[in-house]
């Protein structure tokens, strides 16, 4: 709860709520409805599920105010879109994956979200991907995650100018637990490429 609240109050457009058991950072559904409830207006509250059953999406929604789904197993386009809410599809990325192919397949997601392709693993281990391998030409905004912390969110958000940044394992103490002051630099890395880059826009470079 402290983590999330923090979060929110340094400038977070979302927290992510993670219900799958096999992650360090899982929550059951009382807790999350907990955290849900207790965030500020305008923060989006984030469901992540991996490859989990219809009924338990469903048992989720039922008890957690839930404003996006984020799908990070091999779930399908139409498995993702069958719960009513908008979601967002990740894709772990490498140099064999096509990325305008994954766009095309999930066209009714509201994003992509782009993690690092680490083998055995659907997420959260902290390693970054190469970033040149973004097509610019991508149909949907971008989600960019995979080895995000305050050192390096700034130059990430110049060089692949996402929707928007995902981080988790990059602002912790220790697996599961968020680093306060890690958190507020990682939200001042953002807020500050994003006013270089309106500015760059601003003078047309």
């Amino acid at each position: 709860m402290a983590d999330a609240l923090h979060a929110a109050r340094q400038g977070a457009d979302a927290i992510g709520l993670v219900f799958f058991d096999g992650s360090a950072r899982f929550v059951d559904i009382q807790r999350a409805r907990e955290i849900a409830l207790a965030l500020p207006p305008f923060v989006s509250r984030v469901g992540l599920f991996v490859n989990a059953g219809d009924a338990e999406v469903r048992s989720v929604l039922a008890a957690v105010p839930l404003d996006l789904l984020q799908f990070h197993g091999d779930e399908t386009a139409e498995f993702c879109a069958r719960f009513q809410r908008s979601y967002m599809k990740a894709v772990r990325v490498g140099p064999q994956v096509d990325l305008l192919q994954c766009a095309r397949a999930y066209q009714s997601a509201s994003a992509l979200l782009l993690d690092a392709q680490v083998e055995g693993s659907y997420g959260g281990t902290g390693q970054s991907f190469d970033w040149r391998l973004i097509p610019r030409e991508l149909d949907l905004p971008i989600v960019l995650s995979g080895g995000l912390n305050p050192e390096n969110v700034s130059e990430a958000v110049r060089q692949v100018r996402p929707w928007a940044v995902d981080v988790s394992s990059g602002v912790e103490a220790s697996k599961g637990r968020k680093d306060p002051a890690k958190v507020t630099r990682f939200i001042q890395g953002v807020r500050n490429a994003d006013s270089e880059s309106a500015a760059d826009d601003a003078a047309g470079v």
